[in-house]
């Protein structure tokens, strides 16, 4: 097969991904599925499992778990039958068991302690990387004061420190969410970096001073500057599919020289509230 028939083989299943995580709360069909790729009804689940690594129920069901998952960690004020209802579940107790039989915890034992780890690794798929053409805007930013936490260790066990960290924001009332920009900072590569070694820095605008805290939350500078731009649609797992290009492409073109600050993301919108295919993250590659 040709590059660019691999190419557009690979756009067809894109396409069912993306339709997939726009429409978590409706009904998925196969053979629904198999008109957005423009295959075969006969022949697409075995097409689709063998381009994820798993079939398309197991597949659906797993990215809607997901989501009532971090509804159950960072919404704590959502009832489990509510979120139980919206994943597309009859009852809570058919919840319960598909939520235990995946994740080895009941929903009200993962909201009360998750086991972050083992979570995800039920999202270790073999979809290959997108390939995206970048539009890239050079843009100067202003110096912004942030509250940081750093996270070192494994990726799978970013998101107990980012709850540490909305635990913070919410009781602090010093980067509240509804009128202060969201950051990460990507110090290390997770695709190359000793998951012991890995650093993220999850960071939130600060508004007044900081003072210590149980967490470890510490003031910081996201320094002014030119960067080059790049928006990135879809979920925070897919970023690569952006910063790749980025580094590969444009960049030995551009002539530009990078300044000595990682790369960082600003969350134009966040989890759970935002379905995954909705989500907007402009990624800042600071320039000299």
């Amino acid at each position: 097969m040709s590059d660019e028939r691999k190419k557009a083989y690979q756009a067809r299943f894109e396409r069912v991904l993306d339709h997939i995580e726009a429409h978590l709360h409706a009904p998925l069909e196969v053979e629904q599925l198999a008109n957005v790729a423009h295959f075969s009804r006969f022949h697409f689940q075995r097409q689709f499992a063998d381009f994820t690594g798993v079939g398309v129920a197991r597949y659906i069901l797993l990215m809607r778990l997901k989501h009532a998952s971090l509804q159950l960690a960072f919404q704590p004020q959502r009832r489990i039958i509510d979120i139980a209802l919206e994943a597309g579940f009859e009852n809570p107790e058919s919840f319960t068991r598909a939520f235990r039989s995946a994740f080895g915890q009941s929903p009200s034992q993962f909201r009360r302690a998750p086991d972050w780890p083992s979570w995800h690794e039920r999202f270790v798929f073999r979809i290959p990387e997108r390939k995206v053409d970048v539009q890239v805007e050079i843009t100067h930013v202003e110096p912004i004061r942030i509250a940081l936490l750093a996270h070192r260790g494994p990726v799978n066990g970013l998101n107990a420190t980012v709850a540490q960290f909305i635990a913070w924001r919410k009781a602090s009332g010093l980067s509240p969410v509804e009128r202060c920009r969201t950051f990460g900072l990507a110090w290390d590569n997770p695709d190359t970096t000793p998951p012991e070694q890995f650093r993220f820095g999850i960071c939130g605008e600060l508004e007044g001073d900081l003072p210590g805290n149980a967490q470890g939350v510490v003031e910081s500078l996201i320094p002014g500057g030119r960067c080059a731009r790049v928006r990135h649609v879809g979920a925070h797992e897919r970023l690569g599919d952006s910063i790749y290009p980025l580094y590969r492409q444009w960049l030995p073109e551009s002539g530009e020289e990078l300044r000595d600050f990682p790369l960082y993301f600003h969350y134009l919108n966040l989890l759970p509230d935002t379905p995954p295919g909705e989500l907007l993250t402009d990624i800042y590659l600071p320039l000299k």
